[in-house]
Formats: C-alpha cells, sequence, structure tokens
C-alpha cells in the first residue's frame, strides 16, 4: 500500500511540474507508463524532449537517472538533467540539484551553490526548498540575523503545510530565536505538525506538558481526544486537561467538565461539571455557562449546594493567568 501512496504522489509531483504541457501527447503517455511502472516507455518518451530542451522532461530524466529507474543509476547525468531543467527556472529540479550540491553527489560539494538553487526554488514557493533554505542560513550565517531569515523561511513552508518546517517554527517561537518569544504561537506550529504524526512536534508537546506547560498540556490532552498524532485515549484526554485546568487554562476547564457530563475519559459526574464548567465561564470561556445551565436543570437541590461549592473553591484556586 506504501508504494502505491508513493507512486502516486510522485505521479501527481509529475503533472505539476509539467503543468499545462501535461496533455500533450508524448508527456502524457510517459506520465501513464511510469505510473505503471513501465520506466523504459516512460523514458522512451520524455528523453526527445528532454533533449529538445523541455525543462519539465529534462527534470524527469533527471529523477530517472538519480533513482536508477529504466536507466543505470547515475548521478553525474542526473545532475547534468537537473541543471539543464533548473536553469531554465523549473523549480523541482532547483531544489534537487540544490540537494546534490550540498551532499556533494554527482558534482562538487558546494554549499553556497546550494543555497542559490535552494533559493531560487523557494523564492518560486516550494516548501521543501524553503525549508531547506532557512536551515542553511541559520546553519552557515552564524549570525543573529540569520535567525530572522531562517524564520521567514521556515514560516513560508510551514504555512504550506510542511511539518518539518511547522516544527522549527515552533521551536522559534519556543526559544524567541529569530522571533519574539510565545508559547502559544509555539504551541500552534507544534500542534500544526504533531497532527501529521511528526514525531518530533509530538515529543515536544510531551516534554512541555510534563514540564508544566498549560499549553501543552491542554494541546496534548486535545491530542489524545481527537486522536491526532496520539492513539486516542480518553483517559489521557481527561488527565491532561485535568493538569491544564489546574492550572487556569479556560478551554482545558471547559473540555474537562464535557468530559465529566458525558463520562468520557472519568466517571459521569454532574457536579464536577458543573464546577468546570462555571470556572470555565469566570474565565471567559462563551459557551461555558450555558453549558453549566443544562447541568444544572439535572440537579436536585442538595447537589445544586454541593455544586455551587465546589465551583466557588475551583474559582478561587483555578482562575486564568
Amino acid at each position: 500500500m506504501r508504494a502505491e501512496v508513493l507512486s502516486f504522489v510522485l505521479v501527481f509531483v509529475l503533472i505539476a511540474g509539467f503543468g499545462a504541457h501535461a496533455a500533450a501527447g508524448p508527456l502524457e503517455d510517459g506520465l501513464v507508463a511510469y505510473g505503471k511502472g513501465d520506466y523504459a516507455t516512460a523514458l522512451k518518451h520524455w528523453r526527445p524532449l528532454a533533449e529538445q530542451g523541455r525543462a519539465d522532461a529534462q527534470s524527469s530524466l533527471g529523477w530517472m537517472y538519480a533513482k536508477g529507474e529504466g536507466v543505470a543509476r547515475d548521478d553525474v547525468e542526473a545532475a547534468g538533467w537537473y541543471r539543464r531543467a533548473a536553469e531554465q527556472g523549473h523549480a523541482e529540479a532547483q531544489y534537487y540539484l540544490g540537494s546534490m550540491c550540498n551532499d556533494g553527489v554527482g558534482v562538487p560539494e558546494s554549499h553556497s551553490e546550494a543555497e542559490m538553487w535552494y533559493r531560487r526554488a523557494a523564492e518560486q514557493g516550494l516548501a521543501r526548498a524553503q525549508y531547506n533554505l532557512g536551515v542553511m542560513v541559520r546553519t552557515d550565517a552564524g549570525v543573529a540575523e540569520s535567525d530572522t531569515e531562517a524564520v521567514k523561511w521556515f514560516q513560508q513552508a510551514a504555512e504550506q503545510g510542511y511539518a518539518p518546517a511547522q516544527t522549527e517554527v515552533g521551536a522559534a517561537y519556543a526559544l524567541g530565536a529569530g522571533v519574539s518569544r510565545n508559547d502559544t504561537e509555539a504551541a500552534k506550529w507544534y500542534r500544526e505538525a504533531a497532527d501529521q504524526e511528526y514525531p518530533e512536534a509530538v515529543e515536544w508537546f510531551r516534554e512541555q506538558a510534563e514540564r508544566g506547560n498549560a499549553v501543552a498540556q491542554y494541546n496534548l490532552g486535545e491530542m489524545y481526544a481527537d486522536g491526532r498524532g496520539l492513539t486516542r485515549s480518553q483517559v489521557d484526554a481527561a488527565i491532561w486537561y485535568r493538569r491544564a485546568a489546574e492550572q487556569g487554562h479556560a478551554e482545558a476547564q471547559a473540555d474537562l467538565g464535557a468530559m465529566y457530563a458525558a463520562g468520557r475519559g472519568v466517571v459521569t459526574d454532574r457536579i464536577q461539571a458543573y464546577a468546570w464548567f462555571d470556572v470555565a465561564a469566570a474565565n471567559g470561556v462563551q459557551d461555558a455557562a450555558r453549558r453549566r445551565s443544562l447541568i444544572d436543570r439535572e440537579l436536585n437541590e442538595e447537589q445544586f449546594v454541593e455544586a455551587s461549592t465546589l465551583a466557588r473553591e475551583y474559582s478561587e484556586k483555578y482562575r486564568a493567568n
């Protein structure tokens, strides 16, 4: 199944690279053949176009030489075809040529040339190139200003959903590197990456939550509740909601109240639900007061007194920070 998905993704990328030319006969025939794993036929269709100067075909030929698909693997030949396409402004080819320059594969190692090609691809909006450029700017420059430029490129890639870049943006906000420190923004970007099951982001949430970061605790609870980035567990969700709620995190307080009301991850307890909805409402969660009223209708007089007493206690202990 994984191989089928990867094959589909690659064909989709190739189609995107061909753009308006994808409907032309030889290109389309090559794509169909490539998707079927018939690399010899794909090569037969694409090589003449590459030799005629078609950048999209040149880039695809570079890929086939780099992977040894339909031809013997030849990194020098791959780099040559990528360069021809890159010099015509083909973003994917610029990215791959940059990677080969960075690693010294098929061409002499040159970080300055790698940065040049990454930058050209990044300026065309290619997320992987934006991420790699950010890494190079931050690593090679070694000055404070480099953090600001690196975050700029990470941010652009992150906004396209590129998980490694989302983690870098989260780290930048967590450390105050290139941006003002902001734990809420850090958690937001780590959460974006974690939702894609990017392990570094999930680990950051767990580490920060265990250190007592209420925002991370709340987000970890959400991840357990929704099964995003982690195996779904209402019990674990309730645990982390509680830790955040007891630090005054209003949304966690409301969600914990909902769990007590529905008996998700905890034993159903309307008195606890009432108390947590009450403190969440006091801390500014708009829907919490309505939900508290719904619980109120289900309580007898004795339970209402108990719930009100507990709510006052929670309001004193767990005010929003």
